[in-house]
């Protein structure tokens, strides 16, 4: 079986683990010492009045309290190490399977796993899981009360079975209401950002009372599952309190009997007592400690799930691609979907020519434009770039030879540079090299600080039109050989259409294959091909004319360029 990212984490989590295992059992050792403490004093301090032995005896309790202080430090230490290496280690994976999740419409777009890795490390790191590790020592205490006397070790037995029933009794009734809180917790966040990134919209049609109400009523189940939750685990965390103290209260009592009767000392008396308190505190911890457990336990699962796709398989590098391009009957329908978005669509390209692709809304334009760059995985055919499918080639090493445009342009926090860089190592040559391919170095310059002007993220301040051209300029970076305009000139004014025009010829006279999707029928006339999309399936393909003039015909038209205004009648936008 291949190894996964979270299988090569966890295993060196668990070379760790075992010194924290170790440390607990030195820990565990030495807690010993003040109830041995207590004995000595008791019977041997007392009896003889010899201070100089109770000097030595003070002094050696102290060290081993320190001692036992130190390792209880070095654990914590090892702990948070632990926690903050599996933040480094699986952030980046986590961050990355975030965004492949994203990249599918249908599903809800959220860095959940990355809040959960925070969970799971804010649990590492606050000791929540020491009391685990503690509590396989638990026995050691209790074969030291039946040391002192066997009715002392069979009532310290009988409490701590007791005290487990009440974990097991917490697991099983907490578990469920905690689970359906958290998830939940999750939908009703993923909501309050949703409501966040739209703020402008809702404002606009004023929405936001009906859905503050709509997310009150998920907000209120919310807390009430973990009212439920949280009620059960403070009456059984209540319970197991007040039977480690009624235990503690038992074991001084029976010691008094025991001692009266001259079957043991007083010394050993408040020693037990001591003794017994240890052996319950670790159950005692966790069922205290049981509601953040369980957090971390979904919160664990939940990233297991999310890094079971990736695999520690490394990719060959490949050749630059020319730009032949060759798409085999794809199908692709979303998870869970009843039926196929895109069906059996295929069609080639050879290096510099142009596809335009058009079709109503709804069709699958977009779709199928995240289909050719990578960013989703056909259901079944392929798209080959030089014969290489598209998700073999690495995800960074593809990037440099594609460029894409999203119908929906998004932009990051940085400057206009780093955007246009794409965020990598870039010379400033390379990013007005890229800004002057698509028509938007002037426009940059226009900026008080130009191309250092910072966005925050979404591209604020600047206009859709002008995200547009830092856009384009993205895609065109470093002069990629296949490249993907999703409705390059939705937001551009005269200027920027035929700044568009003329990167497009520049794009074809440097051989790169353009892939283009069209809202407006301007561009329409530099592309070699049309494809025309139809509810997901290939209604026409081939040379510009040709398709032009099938369209005129089919629309009772004879001249090219009303056949050109029918189909931009027929073609009102891509859909989302």
């Amino acid at each position: 079986m291949t190894e996964t990212v979270f299988d090569r984490a966890l295993a060196t989590c668990r070379r760790a683990f075992w010194s924290v295992g170790a440390f607990s059992f030195g820990i565990s050792l030495l807690i010993l010492a003040a109830p041995i403490y207590s004995l000595q004093v008791y019977d041997r301090v007392l009896s003889t009045q010899n201070a100089n032995t109770l000097v030595v005896l003070s002094l050696a309790v102290v060290l081993a309290l320190a001692a036992q202080a130190a390792l209880e430090t070095v654990r914590s230490m090892v702990m948070i190490r632990i926690g903050l290496w599996l933040d480094r280690a699986l952030g980046s994976a986590l961050l990355g399977t975030a965004a492949a999740i994203g990249a599918n419409a249908t599903e809800s777009r959220s860095a959940q796993s990355l809040r959960d890795l925070q969970t799971l490390r804010q649990f590492l790191g606050g000791n929540g899981l020491l009391p685990l590790f503690d509590a396989p020592w638990a026995p050691l205490f209790v074969v030291v009360m039946f040391l002192m006397h066997p009715a002392l070790g069979w009532l310290t037995l009988i409490g701590g079975l007791i005290a487990l029933g009440l974990a097991v009794a917490n697991e099983i009734l907490t578990r469920k209401p905690l689970q359906e809180a958290n998830a939940a917790a999750t939908k009703t966040l993923n909501d309050a950002d949703a409501v966040v990134r739209n703020a402008d919209v809702i404002a606009a049609l004023g929405m936001f009372a009906d859905l503050a109400r709509r997310w009150r009523a998920s907000s209120d189940r919310v807390l009430d599952l973990q009212e439920r939750a949280s009620l059960l685990g403070s009456w059984l965390s209540a319970g197991s309190r007040f039977l480690r103290m009624v235990l503690q209260s038992a074991i001084l009592g029976l010691g008094a009997y025991l001692a009266i009767r001259a079957e043991l000392s007083g010394g050993v008396m408040i020693a037990a007592s001591i003794v017994s308190g240890r052996a319950l505190a670790p159950i005692d911890q966790v069922i205290g400690s049981w509601r953040a457990m369980l957090a971390a336990d979904f919160a664990y699962r939940r990233i297991r799930k999310a890094l079971a796709q990736i695999r520690s398989t490394a990719k060959t590098t490949l050749p630059a691609p020319e730009g032949y391009l060759a798409v085999d009957g794809i199908v692709w329908a979303p998870q869970g979907a009843a039926r196929a978005v895109l069906n059996r669509i295929g069609f080639s390209s050879a290096p510099g020519e142009a596809i335009g692709l058009i079709g109503p809304s709804g069709a699958g334009k977009s779709s199928l434009a995240k289909l050719l760059v990578g960013s989703l995985v056909p259901s079944a055919g392929s798209v080959r770039l030089d014969g290489a499918e598209m998700h073999v080639w690495e995800a960074q090493d593809r990037g440099r030879h594609v460029g894409y445009l999203p119908q929906d342009i998004e932009l990051f926090d940085g400057t206009i540079k780093e955007n246009i860089a794409r965020f990598a190592q870039a010379s400033d040559d390379e990013v007005v090299a890229a800004a002057r391919l698509a028509g938007a170095h002037e426009l940059i310059l226009g900026f008080d600080l130009g191309y250092d002007t910072p966005i925050s993220a979404g591209g604020q301040p600047l206009s859709p039109g002008q995200r547009q051209r830092v856009g384009l300029a993205r895609a065109v970076f470093r002069k990629p050989r296949f490249v993907v305009l999703d409705e390059p000139n939705s937001h551009l004014d005269a200027a920027g259409e035929q700044a568009l025009v003329e990167m497009i010829v520049r794009l074809k006279n440097a051989k790169c294959t353009l892939v283009l999707i069209a809202q407006r029928m301007g561009a329409i006339a530099h592309m070699d091909k049309i494809l025309v999309l139809q509810k997901g399936s290939v209604e026409m393909f081939g040379p510009r004319d040709e398709i032009l003039a099938r369209l005129a015909r089919a629309s009772g038209v004879q001249d090219i360029r009303q056949a050109q205004a029918k189909a931009a009648a027929r073609v009102p936008g891509g859909e989302a």
